[in-house]
């Protein structure tokens, strides 16, 4: 792997923003144009005056498509921010995020579609302004900080259009702002993995750019240190008044962070919405799958509030959308199913993780079906004993499936 030093940001000396890159140059062309088709569609779904409101925004991707070797990767993708947001392209690995971003940075071309940035079209027909010129910062997954530069030299890197006083007063308001206001005549290497990456997030933010791009920035840390850095990371892009896409595959990360998720699988956003819209109305089966923890517990339709189940009449506060008479699966959460000991429907403890506060108990039912449950601790059930359960659920999440019986 290259070291910092053999990677160097590009810079721009009219006030362009540092852009840290694995390949700095724009990759050759891997498709033709079809910029025009793609906004026509884009147009007919959201109307003339929807697609004027998101190339007004902060960032604009509209019917984005992006192919390596003629093989497509990313496939049709609308997605825009505000100024001020903060978005996420959430998904598995091979889903197509870290290449989406890469289009918007300017590293990949598109192959159809438009890219607007701060309302300046930037990629689409005929079009692919190189990276130096489209104001991004980018925060990559190593940070890819310069080990022999202080770190008010590395957070400076990119303000050498500025006059001595200004850029040291730029340096050290954003030390202040991250917190390590002391830290300026320190070497990364006197670091821990989080202050690297708040300095890493600094040098990004100090051009003041239209948006910055973080590329799975926590991935080399711990699960309890990630979702930490990622609320503090929230807190300084917020009071920076910053604009930003975090690309991730932790959930959990994106939760703390976003306002905005796109859910992303095989190349296409499959939802966009909070991380409270996701978990308790996802949009199809892999966005119910991939989003927290559940089960899909076969019904049929009563009507078109309630069904019928194993666990007996479910009824939602709202229409679940499916026809009388339709067989369904109800996704069911672990906070869905209730511990309750005077409770006439039992089920047998196949399984538990102890969660701290919390036990997250699978239950098998009479048919063999294991649904989950989160029970606090202090209720200890062992392997095999049967347990009170209830239902509480406020609306019901179903799909069709034909292939029940």
């Amino acid at each position: 792997m290259p070291s910092p030093t053999e990677r160097q940001p590009s810079t721009v000396p009219d006030g362009g923003v540092t852009l840290q890159s694995p390949s700095p140059q724009p990759s050759p062309a891997r498709g033709e144009g079809g910029g025009e088709s793609a906004t026509g569609a884009t147009e007919a779904l959201l109307g003339r005056e929807g697609t004027e409101r998101m190339r007004s925004g902060q960032l604009a991707i509209s019917g984005v498509s992006v192919a390596y070797g003629g093989v497509p990767i990313v496939t049709g993708v609308d997605f825009s921010l505000d100024r001020g947001d903060i978005g996420c392209l959430l998904g598995p690995s091979g889903c197509g995020k870290t290449t989406l971003l890469r289009a918007v940075a300017g590293f990949e071309p598109v192959a159809s579609g438009e890219i607007h940035l701060h309302g300046r079209r930037v990629a689409g027909a005929g079009l692919n302004l190189p990276p130096e010129a489209r104001r991004a910062g980018m925060v990559f997954q190593d940070f890819a900080l310069f080990p022999h530069l202080s770190v008010a030299r590395n957070v400076a890197f990119g303000l050498r259009h500025l006059g001595r006083r200004e850029r040291q007063a730029r340096v050290a308001e954003l030390l202040e702002l991250i917190g390590m206001a002391g830290a300026g005549d320190k070497y990364p290497h006197q670091l821990s993995g989080g202050q690297q990456q708040r300095i890493a997030l600094a040098r990004a933010m100090a051009p003041r750019p239209d948006i910055l791009l973080l590329d799975e920035p926590f991935s080399s840390m711990d699960a309890e240190l990630r979702e930490q850095l990622a609320r503090e990371v929230r807190e300084v892009l917020k009071r920076e008044g910053s604009t930003a896409i975090l690309v991730t595959h932790d959930q959990h990360e994106a939760f703390a962070m976003a306002d905005r998720i796109a859910v992303m699988a095989g190349g296409r956003i499959h939802q966009i919405g909070s991380g409270f819209d996701l978990y308790h109305e996802p949009a199809d089966r892999f966005v119910a799958d991939f989003i927290g923890q559940g089960v899909m517990l076969p019904g049929r339709a009563e009507d078109e509030w309630r069904m019928d189940t194993e666990l007996g009449l479910l009824a939602g506060t709202r229409s679940h959308g499916l026809a009388p008479g339709t067989r369904a699966e109800i996704l069911l959460r672990p906070d869905d199913i209730l511990h309750d000991d005077n409770s006439p429907l039992q089920a047998e403890v196949v399984s538990r993780a102890f969660r701290g506060a919390e036990y997250l108990y699978s239950l098998r039912l009479a048919s063999g079906q294991v649904i989950l449950c989160l029970v606090q601790s202090h209720h200890n059930h062992g392997i095999g004993e049967r347990i009170g359960i209830r239902v509480a659920v406020d609306h019901l999440v179903a799909f069709a499936d034909e292939n029940l019986s």
